[in-house]
């Protein structure tokens, strides 16, 4: 696909969309490929007098896989996976065709009810998932929706509306199917009349009708959809995960498919679940009858299920997200063979299912059906088990399922496709990094070695993990813990209550300082009211400043004005000194703080940026061996062959370099001529490398052929060693202090809280344990990650003032690492009486030969330090203590060195 015909313009309004829909690579592919198909055929696809079978010429030169519109107007399929936004796309070609074209008329194709609904609500301004949000052009004077059921009286009114807004018709495909089935008249008669004549007479007419057809596979040699051919459109944009027809024959590819990415591109990508195969560990399966085999599948679906469960409860705890539900699917034979299952699991595990298990039974529509499943999405609707017979097809776009049980006879090859075909959608829009957030489980233990040969075999493009499950027996049973700080709960009341498979229930029962509910009320208002003076640094720079009388005063008055009317009353019968409340909250929260500035760093002045030279990493250069292009002609008659050129391209460069030089022009984020020196020594670098394995002729074949290879090698070799550096930096210090954040941990259910001095003899286990028994630290429980951490935290005990491990999201601190900037979260802070401590201790298997650190630890010291030295810069213009960055090895944390020790070995400076 060439851009070169695209006016600098277009390219700005392409961007513009990009930028304001936030397309993902795929969805940009396909908005340039619209330009492209325009531009390159000087704009003849919008013109209704076009030559189609010259137009379709024109276009093959573009489009390699292009070679029919298979229709009597132009046709044009984006064929994208499952789950990365055809919706969002469609959004995207209105509002370029809209904004550079100036076309307001389009004919939008559901294949079935669901779809239709869905695509009514998402081009709605008022639904939660509309997507032109954030068009200018369409905040004003949004889209007018019609649709198969309002055309009547919304289409009357804009045919004599010339100059109106952009028109987005919808209708349903199968209704239509339906008027023209029977052959009780000619089918643009009834098609006539299921729109409405003068209304269908009105698009067939319209100069800039464009038809967009959502999953188009489903309904390619539909009666409705010959029909309408009659409408007569400007050009079809179709959009499918699937672009081929099943036949007797076998699969119909497509012959119109301009963009193809495939559901591969989409893992590989991190824009869907990864697919698991799963078994249990040591499992025979020909030790077992069909009927126990598919208990245990049931049995070990459901484990899994509620392990999925507790780890989802945990992440929307730690990064305060929504909570999501997640639900197993079983497939199940045949529906009496599903109304045995359903009987079956509701009896299971005491119980726990009751209620909670639909069969979704074939003799349903499949609108309702799939609006039942849809259902299922919601956290307060009870189901989680589903029973199905067939695996389902379009418009069931839920995220929350994370576990499939087949228990219908298929092939490996069948099981894959129809296993993961509609639980690859990801329910926080992207991957997270959280394995169990992220992966979608196949429960397969008869089937489990031919799946994994299955998706190891080079011609099949998935890639399945494996997951091996413990025996049950051997099995621990997870929860969801919430931790409050010592110091919400002591005002708050609150307990520790800990989320798993059988509910939720009380891990450590409050320790409340106020017992009367009055006084609780009073405690909690004045949190509130503590908690908004973080964001206000002029009035308290840190927490010390809470103590101030003025402010105290404040505080004690805006407290008096959140208590409403009907609280005061209450406090008749009960005498509540409420400034006498403040004043020992507000102590408190001094004694269970450490002061953690928000501090925001933003670059101020002219931006340098660049990268830094380096040594390519030749290991996949080296691997490279020469193509085979040699031509071979084979007669039709006698089938005899000759072999016609050995395949040289022809286009032979005297400078080696230029192969890989021209691949990395087409990378739009290397600033060529900025950067020309380095580049021209990493292409040398990758010729040179070629030029040492292999001879001159096999080189020049490698470059010919494969320079796209080693330039997209490079591109991702760059993204590591990319800079940017400001001439100064501006330090925004949004708040002097913050309140300690609530933690989330996923544990063992029957583990009982360990005091944090007892030896752990099993360490493999101790992510799974909770320690208590503190008197320093602002948790009253804590989770380490390492018997390192729980022994460090022993000295922590004896030599500080306080300490605590903190939260994700407590700094809001990034780190470099490669192109990303995860967030870096430390292991413990620490207050002694001159300092504060941001301390990590590592592993000495993370440090190289030479005793330095590897990459990302340096990364995360780097961005440590960097905020310790700004936080101390701050604090110093309040009297409060400087920050230290300290960065331990394991071997070092022995409980007779003192914690004076580390800060004078391990303090980490610039």
């Amino acid at each position: 696909m060439d851009l070169s015909s695209l006016k600098p313009e277009q390219l700005r309004a392409i961007n513009n969309v990009i930028g304001r829909l936030s397309l993902r690579q795929p969805q940009q592919d396909s908005l340039r490929a619209l330009a492209v198909a325009i531009s390159a055929s000087e704009h003849k696809l919008l013109n209704p007098k076009r030559d189609v079978p010259e137009l379709l010429e024109t276009l093959k030169t573009q489009f390699p896989k292009l070679s029919d519109f298979e229709r009597d107007f132009p046709s044009l399929c984006f064929a994208l996976a499952t789950g990365v936004g055809k919706t969002r796309l469609m959004g995207a070609f209105i509002t370029y065709l809209y904004q550079v074209h100036g076309i307001r008329n389009y004919f939008v194709l559901a294949p079935n009810l669901t779809i239709y609904e869905k695509l009514i609500s998402d081009f709605s301004p008022a639904s939660p998932k509309y997507v032109l949000k954030g068009i200018t052009d369409f905040v004003l004077a949004p889209p007018e929706v019609i649709t198969g059921d309002n055309y009547e009286s919304r289409g009357a009114q804009i045919q004599s509306d010339l100059f109106g807004s952009v028109r987005i018709n919808v209708f349903n495909i199968a209704k239509i199917n339906t008027e023209v089935r029977g052959g009780k008249a000619p089918r643009i008669k009834r098609l006539a009349e299921t729109l409405g004549e003068s209304y269908f007479e009105y698009l067939s007419n319209l100069p800039d009708l464009v038809l967009l057809m959502d999953e188009s596979h489903r309904y390619r040699a539909d009666a409705g959809m010959r029909a309408l051919n009659e409408l007569n459109p400007l050009f079809a944009l179709e959009l499918t995960a699937t672009p081929f027809t099943e036949s007797s024959r076998g699969p119909v590819h497509f012959k119109n498919v301009v963009i193809d990415y495939p559901l591969a591109c989409a893992m590989d990508d991190g824009f869907v679940k990864e697919p698991a195969v799963v078994t249990q560990r040591n499992f025979d399966a020909s030790q077992y009858d069909k009927d126990e085999l598919e208990t245990i599948k049931l049995m070990d679906g459901i484990r899994l299920h509620e392990q999925t469960k507790v780890d989802l409860t945990t992440y929307a705890h730690e990064n305060d997200a929504k909570l999501v539900k997640p639900f197993m699917l079983v497939i199940a034979r045949d529906t009496t063979h599903a109304a045995e299952l359903l009987t079956k699991l509701e009896s299971v595990f005491e119980g726990r299912y009751r209620g909670k298990v639909i069969q979704v039974d074939s003799s349903k529509k499949e609108e309702e059906t799939i609006q039942a499943l849809l259902n299922v999405e919601h956290v307060d609707e009870p189901t989680e088990i589903v029973i199905h017979v067939n695996m389902l097809k379009e418009g069931w776009d839920v995220t929350n399922l994370y576990t499939i049980v087949p228990l219908r006879a298929a092939n490996a090859r069948t099981l894959i496709e129809q296993s993961i075909g509609r639980g690859l959608r990801l329910p926080y829009g992207k991957r997270t990094g959280v394995e169990a957030v992220d992966t979608l489980s196949i429960v397969a233990h008869d089937k489990f070695q031919e799946i994994v040969d299955e998706a190891n075999d080079p011609n099949n493009p998935l890639r399945l993990k494996t997951r091996v499950l413990d025996r049950p027996e051997d099995d621990v049973t997870k929860q969801s813990v919430q931790i409050k700080s010592n110091l919400e709960q002591q005002l708050t009341g609150s307990g520790i209550t800990a989320t798993g498979a059988d509910g939720t229930r009380v891990v450590q029962a409050s320790k409340a300082t106020y017992t009367t509910q009055n006084q609780q009320t009073v405690a909690r208002a004045a949190l509130d009211v503590i908690k908004q003076y973080q964001s206000r640094p002029s009035d308290a720079p840190t927490s010390r400043a809470l103590l101030n009388n003025e402010v105290k005063a404040q505080i004690t008055e805006q407290v008096k004005a959140q208590l409403t009317q009907e609280q005061h009353k209450l406090f008749t019968n009960e005498s509540v000194d409420i400034a006498a409340i403040v004043e020992q909250v507000t102590q408190l929260t001094v004694d269970n703080t450490i002061d953690i500035p928000r501090i925001i760093v933003s670059p101020s002045g002219e931006v340098c940026t660049g990268y830094h030279p380096f040594d390519l990493d030749i290991a996949a250069i080296k691997g490279l061996r020469p193509m085979d292009r040699t031509l071979i002609q084979q007669s039709l008659q006698d089938n005899h062959q000759t072999i016609r050129g050995e395949g040289d391209s022809g286009n032979n460069e005297p400078v080696k370099q230029n192969y890989i030089l021209k691949k990395l022009f087409d990378y739009d984020d290397i600033p060529y001529d900025e950067q020309a020196e380095l580049l021209f020594d990493l292409a040398t670098q990758a010729v040179n490398t070629l030029a040492a394995e292999n001879e001159e002729d096999v080189v020049e074949d490698i470059l010919q052929n494969q320079s796209d290879a080693i330039a997209k090698l490079i591109h991702a070799q760059l993204n590591n060693h990319f800079f940017e550096e400001a001439t100064e930096y501006v330090v925004d210090v949004r708040s002097g202090f913050s309140t300690l954040r609530e933690c989330a941990y996923t544990i063992a259910q029957d583990q009982p809280v360990q005091n944090y001095r007892d030896t752990v003899r099993d360490v493999s286990r101790i992510k799974q344990m909770l320690f208590g028994g503190f008197s320093r630290c602002l948790y009253p429980l804590q989770k380490f990650d390492s018997d390192t951490e729980r022994r460090f935290a022993v000295i922590l005990e004896r030599d500080c003032e306080k300490w605590f491990k903190p939260a994700k999201g407590q700094f809001k601190m990034y780190y470099k690492r490669g192109s990303e900037h995860p967030e870096y979260v430390p292991d413990f802070v620490v207050e002694t009486a001159d300092y504060v401590l941001m301390i990590e201790t590592k592993s000495t298997q993370h440090q190289n030969q030479d005793g330095s650190w590897s990459e990302e630890v340096t990364e995360k010291s780097r961005s440590g330090v960097k905020w310790c030295n700004q936080a101390s810069e701050y604090l110093a213009q309040y009297d409060g203590k400087p920050w230290k960055y300290l960065l331990i090895p394991h071997d070092a944390v022995k409980e007779a060195n003192s914690l004076d020790y580390f800060v004078q070995q391990f303090t980490q400076a610039d």
